[in-house]
């Protein structure tokens, strides 16, 4: 994969991937994120099969992404409850 589509990958799903869905809607969420991850790659003109060859399936990835910041965020907000 070239480094183009390594940046743009990390880049986009910085900027795009947040958990804003419950844990049950994350397959759906990371489904409608792919599409706009491909759909940008070949704005920026880089091939969705460049990305692919390095990361597999863009939604998986996506999908384990929003995971971990659900996980994350459920994390911070049992962090801010107080200890009883």
């Amino acid at each position: 994969m070239s480094e183009h589509a390594i940046e743009f990958l990390q880049e986009w799903i910085g900027e795009k991937v947040h958990c804003h869905a419950s844990p049950d809607r994350i397959e759906k969420q990371a489904e409608t994120l792919a599409r706009e991850c491909a759909a940008k790659a070949a704005e920026a003109g880089i091939p969705l099969e460049d990305i692919q060859e390095e990361v597999g399936d863009i939604k998986e990835l996506i999908a384990s992404k929003l995971e971990e910041a659900a996980e994350a965020d459920q994390d911070e907000k049992n962090s801010d409850k107080p200890a009883g």
